[in-house]
C-alpha cells in the first residue's frame, strides 16, 4: 500500500517565587517588558522580516477560499470563565506540525512537508530557518530533546512515550537525518500517527530543547537548578522541569512558542494578554507575516455573564461559554453594540445522548442495561420531534448519536434505526423482559420489587442536557419508567462512572462526529475509560488488563476486533469499510442512546472583523473549535467601518 508525499499545501503563596523565578529566566528582552509596551519595545530589536520568516514560509492560500488579504494590527478582546481556559488558545490558534483545512484534508503546516511511506515510515521535513518565538533555531534537535530527555526521561514521563505511538506495544524507531529532517519507522503500520498530530489538543513530539535544558538534571548545572527547585518550593527538578514545560497551557510566559501568539502575562491575573510571535511562520500571498493581529486579550469573567457581556458589546470575539440559549439575548444587542452572531452548527453526534452503563456495578441494572430490548425501549420511547421543536427551534436532526452528514461515512438508515418514536413498541418490549407489574402510580417493578428507576446522572453545569432530560421524564413515565435527574459535579461524576456507580448518565454525543477514513474511530470502541457507556472495559483496554474488565459482550468484542483491524492497515479503502461496519454496529445496538443533533453555536464577532466564514462547523476534534477556520488570517477592515 502507498500513499502520496505531502506537500507544502497556583497557589497564591507561589506567586512572588514564580514572578522571581521567570524574570531570571526570561532571555527574551521583550518578555521582560509590560505587555503595553512590548510591542514598541521588540520593534527596535527584531530583526527584518525576512530574517524572521524560514526560507520556505507557509504561503496561505486566501483568495482560493474565499478570504480577503489583510492589514496587520489591532486587538481583540475575549473572555474565558477561568484562568487556566487561555490554553485554549492553542486549540483554536490550531498551529501544528500538520493540520486539517476546511475539507478536513490534512496539510503540512509548521513541516515543510511529509514522506509517507505505507503508515509506517514518516520523513518530517521543517523549515529551514524556522525560528522559536524568542528568535532560536527550530531544528531536529527539538524532537531529540522531547524523544530522548523527556519521552524517555522515568522521572519526567513515568509512563512512557505518547500511546499512540506505540504499534503492538513496540515504539518506533527514532532517526535524525541531518539538522532538519526527521524519521519515524514502524514494522507495522501506524494510521494513528499523522491525525494525531492535527489534534485539537497538541500532543507536541517536539520541545524548546535551548530552553528546557537550563532545566534538567542532564544538562544543568546541578547546584543552580537545585536552587530553582528551592524557590519553586517544589520537590525535584523533574517538576520544576514540568512546571516550565508547558506549550499547551500558556502557563509561562518564558517559555518559546511556535503558536501565532504567545502569552505575557503571569497567573494569577483577570486579564490575559497575548502577544504577536514575531518569528511565525505563515505570510499571506502578498507577502505580509500573520497573524493579522497585534494581540489577544482574555478577560476573566463568569461563566453565566458571558452572553450578557457579549450584548453589552465588551467582547470583539466569542464562542466558548455561549450556547443555542443564548441566541435572543445575543441577537438583541447586535444593532445597537456593532457586533455579528454567527450561528455554526454544532458537529457532534447528539446534543443529549444517554448511556447505559454496562459495567455498572448494581447486578440488576447491569442485567438490564445490557439486554438489546431494554435499549431499544428506551430509546423508542423518546419522542425526538418534540424534543427539537423545544430545544432546537425544530431545526435539529432527530435520530441516533452518530456521525453528520458532512462526513464522507454518513448513512442515512444509520440515523434512525432503532430511533424513532413508537411507545407502543417500547412497552411491548419492556413486557417480554418480564417488566410487566406495575405499582399503583402506574411504574413498572423490577424483579425484586423496586420500581423500575433509572437515575440519570450528568454534568450539573450543563443546563441544555438537564432541559432535555426533563421532558425525557414525561416521555418514558408513558411506558411505565421512572427517570430521576441527578445533577453532578463533574469530576465528581467522571470518578463514580469510573468506579461503576453510575446506573446511566447523560451528556453530549460523539466528540468527532465529522470524520474521514483516516481518523481513529477508538471512540466507537471499548476502547477508553471515559466513555461511559462502558468505563471498566475502558480502564481495562488501558491499562492492559491491569484494572476494569475484560469485555465480555461478543458484539462489543467485534467492535475491538474492528478497531484492532483499523489499526493494522493503510489502505484508505479498508479503512472507510472498517469505520462504516462500526457505525452500523453502534447503531445495531444502541450503546449510546442519541436523541437530537445540530445545535447552532453563537459566535459573536465585532463587524469589523473580516476572514471567519459565516458558516463552518463548530466541534472540538476534528475542527478544533474554529481553529481550521484560522483566526490568525482574521483581521480589522477598518474601512468598513461600524454598521450603523
Amino acid at each position: 500500500m502507498w500513499r502520496v508525499t505531502i506537500i507544502l499545501r497556583g497557589m497564591p503563596s507561589l506567586v512572588a517565587a514564580m514572578a522571581t523565578l521567570y524574570a531570571t529566566i526570561i532571555s527574551d528582552v521583550s518578555l521582560a517588558q509590560t505587555p503595553s509596551s512590548v510591542s514598541s519595545a521588540a520593534t527596535n530589536t527584531l530583526p527584518p522580516l525576512t530574517e524572521r520568516l524560514p526560507e520556505q514560509p507557509l504561503i496561505v492560500g486566501l483568495k482560493a477560499r474565499n478570504r480577503l488579504p489583510g492589514r496587520q494590527g489591532g486587538e481583540i478582546v475575549t473572555f474565558v470563565a477561568r484562568a487556566r481556559d487561555i490554553r485554549y488558545i492553542t486549540t483554536y490558534a490550531y498551529t501544528r506540525l500538520v493540520g486539517y483545512d476546511e475539507d478536513l484534508h490534512l496539510q503540512p503546516d509548521i513541516l515543510e512537508k511529509i514522506d509517507n511511506e505505507a503508515d509506517r515510515v514518516f520523513t518530517l521535513h521543517l523549515r529551514k530557518g524556522h525560528r522559536w518565538s524568542d528568535g532560536a533555531p527550530f531544528t531536529a534537535e527539538d524532537f531529540r530533546y522531547f524523544w530522548e530527555d523527556v519521552a524517555h526521561n522515568a522521572e519526567l514521563s513515568p509512563s512512557g512515550i505518547p500511546e499512540f505511538m506505540l504499534v503492538d506495544g513496540k515504539e518506533p524507531r527514532f532517526d535524525i537525518l541531518d539538522p532538519f529532517t526527521i524519521r519515524y519507522s514502524w514494522e507495522k503500520p501506524n494510521p494513528r500517527f499523522l491525525p494525531q498530530l492535527a489534534a485539537p489538543r497538541d500532543p507536541l513530539i517536539y520541545r524548546p530543547a535551548h530552553y528546557l535544558k537550563r532545566f534538567h538534571a542532564r544538562y544543568a548545572n546541578a547546584i543552580e537548578l537545585q536552587k530553582l527547585v528551592a524557590t519553586m518550593r517544589l520537590k525535584s527538578w523533574a517538576a520544576l522541569h514540568n512546571r516550565l514545560d508547558d506549550l499547551n497551557d500558556m502557563s509561562n510566559p518564558a517559555l518559546p512558542t511556535l503558536q501565532p501568539w504567545r502569552v505575557m502575562t503571569t497567573a494569577p491575573a483577570i486579564r490575559f494578554v497575548f502577544e504577536r510571535n514575531p518569528y511565525y511562520h505563515r505570510v499571506d500571498e502578498n507577502g505580509t507575516q500573520l497573524p493579522y493581529l497585534d494581540r489577544i486579550i482574555m478577560d476573566v469573567a463568569a461563566g453565566g455573564l458571558m452572553a450578557a457581556k457579549a450584548n453589552a458589546g465588551e467582547a470583539d470575539l466569542l464562542f466558548r461559554g455561549l450556547s443555542m440559549t443564548d441566541i435572543p439575548i445575543l441577537k438583541e444587542g447586535e444593532a445597537s453594540h456593532h457586533y455579528r452572531t454567527l450561528l455554526w452548527p454544532h458537529a457532534r453526534g447528539s446534543e443529549i445522548a444517554l448511556y447505559p452503563n454496562l459495567t455498572c456495578n448494581d447486578p440488576t441494572w447491569r442485567m438490564l442495561n445490557r439486554n438489546l430490548h431494554f435499549r431499544r425501549a428506551l430509546s423508542l420511547a423518546i419522542d425526538r420531534h418534540t424534543l427539537n421543536n423545544a430545544l432546537l427551534f425544530g431545526l435539529g436532526n432527530e435520530g441516533n448519536d452518530t456521525i453528520r452528514p458532512e462526513s464522507p461515512l454518513f448513512s442515512n438508515e444509520l440515523l434512525t434505526l432503532n430511533a424513532t418514536y413508537d411507545p407502543t413498541e417500547a412497552s411491548r418490549l419492556l413486557d417480554t423482559l418480564g417488566l410487566n407489574r406495575r405499582d399503583d402510580a402506574g411504574i413498572r417493578l423490577l424483579p425484586d420489587g423496586r420500581e423500575l428507576e433509572i437515575v440519570v446522572e450528568t454534568d450539573g453545569d450543563n443546563t441544555f442536557v438537564i432541559d432535555g432530560l426533563t421532558l425525557i421524564v414525561e416521555f418514558w413515565r408513558e411506558i411505565g419508567v421512572k427517570l430521576f435527574v441527578k445533577p453532578q459535579d463533574r469530576t465528581v461524576l467522571r470518578s463514580r462512572s469510573y468506579a461503576g456507580a453510575v446506573v446511566m448518565t447523560a451528556g453530549p454525543g460523539l466528540d468527532n462526529a465529522m470524520p474521514t477514513e483516516i481518523m481513529s474511530p477508538d471512540e466507537l470502541a471499548p476502547t477508553r475509560q471515559d466513555n461511559p457507556s462502558w468505563p471498566k472495559w475502558g480502564q481495562y483496554s488501558e491499562t492492559k488488563g491491569k484494572n476494569g474488565e475484560p469485555v465480555d459482550i461478543p458484539e462489543a468484542k467485534h467492535l475491538l476486533d474492528l478497531y484492532q483491524h483499523w489499526l493494522a492497515t493503510a489502505d484508505n479503502t479498508e479503512q472507510a469499510r472498517i469505520w462504516r461496519k462500526m457505525l452500523k454496529n453502534r447503531a445495531d445496538n444502541l450503546w449510546s442512546i442519541g436523541t437530537v443533533s445540530g445545535a447552532l453555536q453563537p459566535i459573536v464577532i465585532d463587524r469589523r472583523l473580516r476572514n471567519l466564514p459565516e458558516r463552518g462547523l463548530y466541534s472540538w476534534d476534528p475542527a478544533a473549535l474554529i481553529g481550521i477556520y484560522r483566526l490568525d488570517e482574521v483581521f480589522f477592515d477598518e474601512d468598513g467601518g461600524k454598521a450603523p
